[in-house]
């Protein structure tokens, strides 16, 4: 839009951006983002940091502050960058939002579950005394840019570990996009998002999927953006998954937790009579076809139990438990007896 690059271009200050991107990332895609820079006579300073579950700590968003302090931002007309996975977007996040009281952030997602996960909504933190995402707060980026020809250098079991959260939005809200996911699931995890020509009988699977799956969460966050009501479906895998991702670092990745926490949830829907048989073994049948685990030994019963225990505390002291009524349709129970939970979890430890 001319009347937005307008006063951009005429201005007599240089264009400045600060940039944090994941050292990983900055290997493979780095000289193309400071030749783009460059090219555009953009002055700028690009941080590149180790963005893992690891690091993701108060350590970090103080690095980035003290950089950030130093290139002397203005916190008005300099958005700050980031261009990483779901964590460096996080720290990103969380540090701009402290900048100042707020500054604006960009988000450029480089991995599939960042892609329909963390560049969408407002959530931002970090890990604290062991604990997933214990501080933080909502803060959305001004633009999200998304850009599936990142996707194609990220290892294969990363492409699986995005469906983990595709897969998510299938089951509570959308019976099209299961059936997406479990008819070109090998194939999205073959070509990893890319739209190959010669592949008319595929459609555009990788576009109608990730479109679908962003659409259907921000059906779901757009009116409850600051969490004011804690019936969310979009909470589905998110139960046990954060005591049991923190428990046995870094063996599971974020997707696969959350895919072993809907698969045990599945057996729970199942045992209580809301899911049939043969549903269950389609969304289990559907996991595998993505590569996604569906058990891990980490997850004993009395890792659910605390992580339950949890779930009650935060949840304003019910346990708000989305569970799959059918494919691609859900609701949010209250009243999942503990005789229950554990039924399903013998089943699922038999299965």
């Amino acid at each position: 839009d001319p009347q937005q690059t307008e006063p951009a271009t005429a201005s007599k200050r240089k264009l400045r951006r600060f940039i944090v991107i994941d050292e990983v990332v900055d290997k493979l895609y780095g000289s193309k983002v400071r030749k783009y820079f460059e090219e555009n006579n953009v002055q700028h300073k690009i941080l590149a940091l180790p963005t893992t579950e690891e690091t993701k700590s108060m350590d970090l968003v103080l690095n980035i502050l003290h950089e950030v302090q130093s290139f002397s931002l203005d916190r008005r007309t300099e958005p700050i960058i980031a261009i990483g996975g779901g964590v460096c977007l996080d720290i990103v996040g969380l540090a701009a939002s402290l900048y100042r009281r707020r500054t604006p952030y960009i988000r450029v997602p480089t991995t599939l579950l960042s892609y329909v996960d963390a560049s969408v909504g407002a959530k931002n933190g970090v890990n604290f005394l062991q604990c997933k995402n214990k501080l933080g707060g909502y803060t959305p980026p001004v633009a999200s840019f998304l850009d599936r020809s990142f996707l194609q250098s990220i290892p294969r079991r990363h492409i699986s570990n995005g469906l983990g959260e595709i897969l998510k939005m299938a089951l509570m809200k959308h019976k099209g996009l299961f059936d997406l996911l479990k008819n070109h699931g090998k194939y999205l995890l073959d070509t990893k998002f890319q739209s190959c020509n010669g592949f008319a009988h595929h459609g555009d699977a990788a576009l109608q999927t990730t479109r679908i799956a962003i659409e259907t969460m921000l059906e779901e966050l757009a009116p409850n953006l600051w969490e004011d009501d804690l019936d969310r479906l979009v909470d589905f895998g998110h139960l046990i998954s954060p005591e049991l991702e923190m428990r046995v670092l870094p063996s599971l990745m974020h997707g696969e937790a959350v895919n072993i926490d809907m698969a045990f949830m599945t057996y729970v829907a199942h045992a209580r009579g809301l899911l049939a048989a043969e549903d269950k073994e389609q969304i289990l049948q559907c996991m595998r076809g993505l590569e996604l685990p569906v058990w891990h030994s980490g997850c004993s019963w009395a890792l659910i139990q605390r992580a339950l225990r949890e779930r009650l505390k935060h949840s304003g002291g019910q346990l708000r438990m989305p569970l799959p009524t059918g494919l691609g349709v859900a609701d949010i129970f209250n009243d999942t007896s503990e005789e229950t939970l554990e039924r399903a979890y013998k089943l699922w430890v038999k299965d």
